[in-house]
């Protein structure tokens, strides 16, 4: 749907009161919950679209009353109205974009410091107060997984759950190597360096989501003792989880939690969406194939450019979007890049 579908909400949302009200919903708390959250956010849709077109009236009805009146004051309110009314469109048009099957879901978000040791590390560590900050101004939760510190300064990787409504979609857009050049503040010759860091999404599924089979087989399993906060609990006993998916490759860890228990259902959830990303993403190369496009889908490839010195910049080099004031955007200022990502789809 790229598109608002008043009629299709509507039926969906019948759809979904329906098993609300059916017998045993809840015996299932967490599949309860999670339909709950869907019905509450349907009807958000509904009431934000209603109030779009009942703002869209009033400005009309303001129009004909400065006309009839021949009243030249109104013009200036009018005109305010309109570009309000104007933002708020733009903003129901780009989640009309979000019509992927996961769109909706949360996210897992993980950043990896690239070479370059100290400096690239705290690359990392900038990257992450970016990506928390963004998520603070969408009103979404950030639940730290696991994360491992840099040896000096800054992070070496770092796992992180964003939850909230269209949190895969929006944050899909960051997907790939993110370089940034400035002077080193580690360098005593205060000279120019280019860091790079990578990070990687993927939707949150749950195990009645989809249909992501594991066999148990193919996993290899480690325990290890947190290296995180989290007191002597966490410390003194084997509670963190490491879980290699043998036939891909594709390693998942948490230590976040408190017991080996509840890191390792963590840890499975976390796997079933890689496992669910990877089969998107083998899918959207079938069909660059079929299509004969002959421009190759890189996945992980760089996107974005930081540059602090000589002048200041962020450009996303998919897009050409570009934002001269850098401190704005590593406060969580992102917007401009994740839309210009997701019209360009």
């Amino acid at each position: 749907m790229t598109h608002f579908d008043l009629a299709q909400i509507e039926a969906q949302l019948e759809k979904l009161e329906g098993q609300m009200t059916a017998d045993g919903f809840w015996d299932d708390v967490e599949h309860a919950n999670k339909v709950s959250q869907q019905v509450k956010g349907l009807k958000d849709d509904v009431a934000a679209y209603r109030s779009l077109v009942a703002a869209a009236d009033d400005i009309e009805t303001m129009i004909e009353l400065s006309d009839e009146e021949q009243d030249a004051s109104m013009l200036e309110e009018i005109t305010s109205e309109m570009q309000t009314l104007r933002e708020r469109v733009e903003k129901m048009q780009l989640q009309a974009l979000l019509s992927g099957s996961y769109d909706a879901n949360d996210a897992i978000l993980s950043l990896h410091a690239g070479a370059g040791g100290t400096e690239a590390q705290d690359w990392c560590s900038m990257l992450f107060r970016m990506y928390t900050r963004y998520c603070e101004r969408k009103g979404y939760t950030v639940k730290v997984l696991d994360m491992l510190d840099g040896d000096e300064a800054g992070i070496k990787s770092v796992t992180m759950e964003i939850q909230g409504r269209y949190a895969y979609g929006y944050l899909k857009a960051e997907k790939g190597v993110h370089r940034l050049v400035r002077i080193s503040p580690f360098d005593s010759s205060a000279r120019r360096h280019t860091s790079f860091a990578s990070l990687d999404v993927s939707p949150v599924i749950e195990a009645n989501e989809g249909d992501i089979e594991i066999n148990p087989e193919d996993l290899k399993v480690d325990t290890y003792r947190s290296s995180g906060a989290g007191g002597q609990h966490v410390n003194k006993t084997e509670s963190a989880i490491r879980i290699t998916h043998i036939p891909t490759g594709i390693v998942v860890a948490c230590q976040n939690e408190r017991s080996q228990i509840q890191n390792r259902e963590t840890a499975m959830r976390m796997l079933r969406s890689k496992l669910m990303e990877l089969r998107e993403r083998e899918r959207m190369e079938q069909m660059a194939e079929i299509k004969g496009e002959m421009k190759k889908i890189e996945w992980g490839s760089q996107i974005r450019s930081y540059v602090f010195q000589p002048y200041t910049m962020v450009k996303d080099h998919r897009t050409g979007a570009e934002v001269g004031n850098v401190d704005a955007v590593m406060d969580g200022e992102l917007d401009i890049f994740i839309q210009s990502y997701l019209k360009m789809l």
